[in-house]
């Protein structure tokens, strides 16, 4: 493999996509590996058979000079810029849904260890670099004519309960031909993300190959069948013409279907599980009551990705529901389908037999698309769910790194949809893990945990029961500035809302804005060290702040005797009783006592942030 191939990408001026810039390259390194959260290494496994596809590394490498960076909710743009300025990182686009930026870097710049500093300011919710993918799959034997997989996983009994009618299944892919006689009739308006035109053309072929595996139109007296033949294909163009993607293609890609009514996105490309920019744009798709499928990918080997709740990993099986050779695996994969010799479309209106997780992929997003045809109602924990619970149990019993929970069972699963029904009435939960309490002061990371059956679609910050901060685009993540409010006592909460309306609170956590470091100064104390009190006594002082003095308090050997709230305080002290004049502080039925010949009297001054300044004197008797 070379160090480095060039890989333009175009950026454009409009906001749904990216605004301008361009980058030369992307650099090519298996360093890749070791800088990814979520991956360990990328070992060998046993050569795939010859039908399949090549094992393919999960990732290409990334892109030269850029990061993917996403700021806080309530970040402020020049914040944000100052936080970029010592990697002298610049913004160059705007995924404008998700609020991620993609940065530039001067050139030359190391993108690993920019990439290192950036994620050690809490500032962020994320930075990644944008990383080069490859599709899952290619297509062979184009003399194959028939499809093993519909009766495999039960398509053709589903098809008595639900076809796909209704249900639009969004193709991230290389683009899809949409003249083929087995896909017309099926196509909706798409989008090219990588381009940002309304060219949805495939360019490669691979886009076309996922399309018919998901949707071909059956009962027209050409080629086959899709598994969610009735469903609408809706093109989605993320991928140059060499067939390769960036993260943050892809998530505009997820972004775009989701505003635009698909409710199953697929995207048959190796690496996609790993990137937060990308789980990111799947929390948004199921916040609209969506999910996203995605390839598990071609390295015939296990990956070590982190699994992740937004995205539906999906391994590969042959005719004997043996797992393809070339099927990656991992505690990330989810469910298995078909993915051997899978009869399909391909581009310019012919057809062949397919191999590779790009192709198991689209059997599960059909197979969503079918239960939601059954049930529409059905939200995404429950797609997730039943698709899981439904599949045939392979190899090690219960879920496993080859096949998650089994190979998918469509007329299972289907069954099971249409048997729910009901609107979503389940509200999210949502608590504060960060900050716990106590002072804090500039701009303050407020860290949140959060969950709902379908998905949250948006959480509010609240300071005393005025909103001050609204996130829309996970993972939610705060960044208030304290600056912006006057320094004291308040009490956060948020509040998380799923996309029916359904809402909650989080417990309330107390805290001080401490953005005052000047303490106060007693200005005047009526006692001198030393001095002769009469009796009684009286004691008054007063202080000064920078901003306000909040509280005052007096005590008297150790004894809180007064508290007034504002600059000055005043109280009488008898040396013949200990009870106080100031009745609110004593009880009436304290005893009189003699009184010690010396008393040690401090004042007490602090300002809203708790700054304090105090001021004593001993006096006697």
């Amino acid at each position: 493999m070379p160090s480095q191939q060039t890989f333009p990408v175009q950026f454009s001026d409009n906001r749904r996509c990216y605004r301008s810039g361009s980058v030369p390259g992307f650099t090519l390194s298996l360093l890749l590996v070791s800088v990814l959260s979520a991956y360990a290494s990328l070992s060998e496994a046993a050569p795939a058979p010859a039908a399949a596809v090549e094992k393919v590394k999960p990732y290409l490498g990334w892109a030269r000079g850029r990061l993917l960076v996403a700021p806080r909710a309530g970040l402020t743009a020049g914040e944000f810029d100052k936080a970029l300025l010592k990697q002298r990182g610049r913004k160059k686009a705007f995924i404008q849904r998700l609020n991620a930026h993609v940065v530039e870097l001067p050139s030359g710049a190391d993108e690993v260890a920019a990439m290192n500093e950036l994620r050690k300011n809490r500032k962020f919710k994320y930075v990644e670099l944008d990383v080069a993918v490859a599709h899952a799959g290619s297509v062979t034997d184009p003399a194959f004519g028939n499809s093993w997989a519909l009766p495999k996983i039960g398509a053709t009994s589903a098809w008595d309960q639900a076809n796909g009618t209704g249900v639009t299944i969004a193709i991230l892919d290389t683009g899809v031909d949409a003249t083929h006689p087995d896909l017309a009739a099926n196509m909706v308006p798409g989008w090219n993300v990588y381009d940002n035109t309304a060219d949805t053309a495939d360019v490669h072929g691979h886009g076309t190959t996922v399309a018919g595996t998901a949707a071909a139109v059956a009962n027209n007296a050409a080629g086959s069948a899709g598994v969610a033949y009735g469903a609408k294909i809706m093109p989605i163009r993320i991928s140059s013409p060499d067939g390769y993607a960036y993260w943050s293609t892809v998530a505009n890609g997820i972004y775009w279907a989701a505003d635009h009514g698909a409710k199953v996105a697929n995207i048959s490309f190796n690496g996609i599980s790993g990137s937060a920019t990308v789980q990111s744009a799947a929390d948004y798709m199921r916040s609209k009551g969506g999910v996203v499928v995605v390839a598990a990918g071609n390295s015939g080997a296990e990956e070590a990705i982190a699994a992740h709740n937004s995205l539906m990993t999906v391994s590969a099986t042959d005719s004997s529901d043996a797992r393809a050779g070339f099927s990656s695996y991992g505690a990330y994969v989810d469910i298995a389908a078909p993915g051997v010799g899978i009869y399909t479309t391909t581009r310019g209106g012919g057809y062949g037999n397919a191999s590779g997780t790009s192709f198991s992929s689209p059997v599960v997003a059909a197979t969503a698309a079918l239960m939601l045809s059954a049930n529409k109602t059905l939200p995404p924990s429950e797609i997730d769910r039943i698709l899981k619970s439904t599949a045939l149990d392979l190899g090690t019993a219960g879920a496993d790194v080859y096949f998650g929970s089994g190979r998918v069972n469509a007329v299972a699963a289907v069954n099971a949809a249409k048997a729910l029904a009901g609107s979503d009435t389940q509200s999210p939960t949502v608590a504060i893990t960060a900050p716990t309490g106590g002072r804090i002061n500039a701009i303050v990371p407020i860290d949140m945990t959060y969950s709902d059956n379908v998905g949250v679609a948006r959480i509010e910050l609240y300071a005393n029961s005025t909103k001050i901060i609204t996130d829309t685009a996970g993972p939610f993540a705060f960044a208030w500035d304290t600056a912006t409010v006057a320094d004291g006592s308040y009490t956060l909460t948020v509040r998380a809302y799923d996309v029916a309306g359904n809402q909650s609170t989080s417990a309330p956590v107390s805290v001080t804005v401490a953005n005052d470091t000047i303490a106060p100064v007693i200005s005047s104390f009526n006692l001198t060290e030393g001095m002769k009190m009469s009796n009684p006594q009286a004691i008054s002082a007063s202080a000064t702040d920078n901003q306000s003095v909040a509280k005052m308090s007096l005590t008297i050997n150790g004894k809180e005797m007064a508290i007034a709230y504002g600059s000055s305080i005043s109280y009488t002290l008898s040396t013949s009783t200990r009870t106080n004049r100031n009745r609110s502080r004593i009880s009436k039925s304290s005893t009189t006592t003699t009184a010690p010949t010396s008393y040690s009297i401090v004042v007490k001054a602090t300002d809203k942030a708790g700054n304090t300044a105090s001021k004593s004197a001993t006096v006697y008797q």
